[in-house]
């Protein structure tokens, strides 16, 4: 991943959040950089087969960035997975256990035909929790997820081996050791 470390090196590490011995990355400070912000769009674009996939799902907060930006380059639909009570319209949800506990994430009932193929976005791979949830949820809804995108993996946290397990493609821009 040596051909990302301009990118790598604006990805901020902050010690001990949201608890002690967690190394947070930070995707926030290469979000400021414009062009920065620009050339991973493109490059996470560039390691995708557009013709693919018919949506692009985001999960919130910042895989609601990206997955915004992909959206509009490619001209593809996008589809909000959002925290409990944030939808307007009929909802399905999903409870999951995330590294530092359990959440829920939601989407429109009507959000998914069956048969579409939807890409998976977010920013961050961990222990692969809410990717997880996220691809259930589709696919509850008859969405095809086989492929899940990253701006960052953090590899050591099993995150990916666990999306393997469940038939999806996780795939990443830059990739730290340790949690």
């Amino acid at each position: 991943m040596t051909d990302n470390q301009d990118l790598i090196d604006l990805v901020r590490t902050i010690p001990d959040y949201p608890k002690p011995g967690i190394m947070f990355r930070d995707v926030s400070t290469l979000l400021l950089d414009g062009p920065a912000f620009r050339q991973t769009i493109d490059r996470m674009i560039a390691l995708i087969e557009p013709s693919r996939f018919d949506l692009i799902a985001g999960i919130e907060a910042r895989g609601f960035i990206v997955s915004a930006a992909m959206s509009y380059a490619l001209e593809k639909g996008k589809v909000m997975l959002r925290k409990p009570g944030k939808l307007p319209g009929e909802a399905v949800s999903i409870d999951y256990a995330l590294e530092y506990g359990a959440d829920r994430i939601e989407m429109h009932v009507d959000a998914i035909q069956p048969g579409q193929r939807v890409l998976l976005v977010d920013d961050l791979l961990a222990t692969g929790g809410t990717a997880m949830a996220g691809a259930q949820l589709l696919r509850g809804q008859g969405a095809i997820v086989d492929k899940a995108l990253f701006i960052v993996d953090l590899p050591d946290l099993g995150g990916g081996e666990k999306l393997q397990a469940a038939g999806i493609e996780p795939t990443a821009l830059m990739a730290f050791a340790g949690d």
